[in-house]
């Protein structure tokens, strides 16, 4: 069949509804003219009949009922898609959908999460909680849009923009007090029962390549997937847990917690938002980058 022309097509769906070539002229601000010739065109290409010509105006035959019921119903979807698509431009529909660790949720994201939500409350948030490499895995799948990780990250699939620089340290409660009256070395801090973030974390394998290259293996007394649980267990004096300094601002302030002064500082590390290179972000994802930034 050959090619036909779209706008044919319209010209014929209003020609139907209004049953007259003058009116849809009208209705379509072009001439009547132009009108019988796209029909005309239409019906040759189509080699059937589709309007009935009467004293008064037109009518659909069957062939031309037929093909009503499928143009009418293509043009509703088009119509229904040009509106998605303008609510998704001004943000008055669409989803979020985004993932972080839920200390970065906490201290960096929540309060622009907030933000966000009040000002397009129509936008649907979905956030998906997991350590760096789970977020990587979730970007990968196409669970989520934007991830938020510590840095490096080197996979070629992934691109990392820097947006935030994490400050992590040890910290003790009342039971280990004495050592944070002055600077102590690595080796002293190895004797202390480490709580760490469990096996496979950024976080662990961070804290494992500072102490192994200082030349000393690592030995964790308490492995927990939370920073809350681990400050927690500090409090209670059961060691020296490895937290971001910003988490237990108000726990140092209060003394509830002690922070070690290390003579070999821990390097800080960096949060990158990521995002799959081979997918444009959308309108949403983008704009709620614009807000965090």
């Amino acid at each position: 069949m050959a090619i036909i022309n779209m706008e044919w097509y319209r010209i014929f769906l209003y020609t139907a509804k209004m049953g007259n070539l003058t009116k849809a002229a009208r209705e379509l601000k072009i001439t009547q003219p132009s009108v019988s010739y796209a029909i005309k065109q239409l019906e040759e290409v189509m080699g059937v009949k589709l309007f009935n010509r009467l004293s008064k105006g037109v009518q659909l035959t069957t062939e031309g009922l037929a093909l009503f019921e499928y143009v009418e119903k293509s043009f509703s979807l088009l119509d229904a898609g040009e509106k998605r698509i303008h609510s998704l431009k001004n943000l008055t529909s669409g989803e979020l959908r985004i993932g972080a660790s839920g200390p970065i949720i906490k201290h960096l994201l929540l309060s622009t999460l907030d933000y966000f939500h009040n000002e397009y409350s129509e936008i649907r948030i979905r956030l998906i909680q997991g350590n760096t490499q789970e977020i990587i895995k979730y970007l990968k799948e196409g669970k989520i849009d934007i991830g938020f990780i510590h840095m490096p990250v080197d996979d070629e699939e992934i691109n990392v923009t820097y947006i935030h620089t994490n400050e992590d340290c040890f910290v003790v409660g009342a039971a280990y007090r004495h050592l944070a009256n002055q600077p102590i070395s690595t080796q002293l801090l190895t004797e202390v029962p480490l709580l760490l973030h469990s096996a496979g974390s950024s976080t662990r394998e961070f804290v494992e390549q500072w102490l192994n290259a200082q030349g000393y293996e690592i030995d964790v007394d308490i492995e927990l997937n939370s920073s809350e649980m681990l400050i927690e267990f500090a409090r209670r004096g059961y060691g020296a847990a490895f937290v971001n300094r910003s988490f237990i601002e108000q726990e140092l302030e209060e003394g509830f917690l002690f922070e070690l002064q290390l003579v070999e500082p821990v390097p800080s590390r960096n949060i990158g938002i990521a995002t799959r290179q081979d997918i444009s972000l959308s309108l949403v994802a983008s704009r709620f980058i614009e807000f965090l930034i």
